[in-house]
């Protein structure tokens, strides 16, 4: 017979409120231990924190000389931290950069630069026929005479052109050229090319890209050597100083890539009769950083400038085209150097207009309202010619690579 046993338990009440107790002294203890971990008040924090200095200043006790001290103390530590932060950061948004130069790297083989050649007197004076003295009268200085004084009676003078004017009477480079050698082989005029500049008429030598000379070592007898004769006795009388003419004599020379037109009477130097000058000269290459590090154009951004009259960019060529703007928006015309097929200026439009604009006129900061400014943008890859003379005495200038 199957027997069912049941047992059953019953706790009192006073056996369950010891365990009651006991959670809520657990609970307890965790916002104890919760309220110790954060400070009521700034004093307790400073107290406990490892911020060297504040404990000092901001701690429990007595307010006093030493912690005004203390706090001076950590004021200017903050200051001059947060002024720190502050300069670097505005360093990093900058995109700073460093300059590094090899001067070991390969660089590619470099051609024989172009050599320009200027008379530093514009007109021969036997060249000058009795027109050309009537209409140059003010432009070279000499001693101004009535309209009579310049002609025969009832002589009518056709209109004066600059560039027979300055082709006809300039200097011809196969009567100054006396002797030419380029790395041991003769050369003549016909090597020459006829180029007009500030000086007039001047011839550039190598003047070809496509043609253009190499240049096989450096040292005297691998450059240019020329024997001129400047041909003084045909040099002007001069009354007076102008913008066309000069009391100096000799020979002004540049020299430059064939791609860039030249600048002579900025970037030349002058050679002086009766010595021997020998000139180096040195290409450097430099290769900047584009924007946002600096102001020069990208290599993508080369071809974008398109200068009428020349085949590439150039600064001398951004600076001769500012010029020509100048000179035509307030002369209404162009000086013989200057590229383009606008109207030639005659020649009392060279004394009264075009020579007066030149002078404020395109520079990269105009210093008055009227003066017009010229920004001719640098890239980022440039090469730079630098020519450095010596004057040992002698009579022909050498031109070495």
């Amino acid at each position: 017979m199957p027997i069912e046993i049941v047992c059953k338990i019953k706790f009192a009440e006073e056996d369950a409120k010891p365990k009651e107790k006991e959670a809520g002294d657990e609970q307890s203890l965790l916002g104890a231990a919760q309220g110790a971990a954060a400070p009521r008040d700034l004093a307790t924090f400073a107290s406990t924190s490892t911020l060297h200095g504040l404990g000092r200043a901001c701690g429990p006790g007595p307010h006093g000389l030493r912690r005004t001290l203390w706090a001076l103390a950590l004021l200017t530590s903050l200051a001059a931290f947060l002024y720190q932060a502050a300069g670097l950061a505005r360093g990093y948004l900058t995109r700073p950069h460093l300059v590094a130069m090899d001067p070991a790297a390969p660089a590619p083989v470099a051609g024989f630069p172009a050599v320009t050649l200027c008379n530093i007197n514009r007109f021969r004076h036997s060249a000058l026929s009795d027109a050309d003295i009537f209409h140059l009268a003010n432009l070279t200085g000499l001693p101004p005479k009535d309209r009579d004084g310049h002609r025969a009676a009832g002589l009518r003078y056709p209109e004066p052109d600059m560039v027979d004017i300055l082709n006809r009477t300039g200097h011809q480079l196969a009567d100054m050229l006396k002797s030419c050698n380029f790395s041991g082989h003769h050369c003549s005029a016909s090597n020459f090319s006829v180029v007009y500049t500030r000086y007039g008429k001047c011839y550039t030598f190598n003047a070809d890209p496509r043609s253009s000379l190499p240049s096989r070592a450096g040292g005297m007898g691998s450059g240019l050597e020329i024997m001129l004769d400047i041909q003084q006795e045909e040099y002007l009388p001069i009354w007076r100083e102008t913008n066309e003419t000069s009391f100096e004599a000799g020979i002004r020379v540049q020299i430059h890539s064939q791609e860039e037109p030249p600048y002579i009477h900025q970037l030349g130097f002058g050679v002086s009769p009766g010595f021997q000058t020998f000139v180096s000269c040195q290409e450097q290459r430099l290769t900047y950083l584009p924007q946002p590090w600096g102001n020069c154009r990208a290599e993508s951004e080369l071809r974008e400038p398109e200068l009428q009259g020349y085949s590439a960019y150039s600064v001398s060529a951004c600076r001769l085209r500012c010029e020509k703007e100048a000179v035509l928006q307030r002369c209404h015309c162009r000086m013989v150097h200057m590229p383009g097929n606008e109207t030639i200026c005659p020649p009392n439009i060279y004394i009264e207009c075009a020579d007066h604009t030149l002078g404020p006129c395109c520079l990269p900061f105009p210093t008055s309202p009227s003066a017009s400014s010229c920004l001719c943008p640098l890239f980022s890859s440039l090469s730079w010619l630098l020519p450095s003379q010596s004057l040992p005495g002698g009579f022909f200038l050498g031109v070495e690579p």
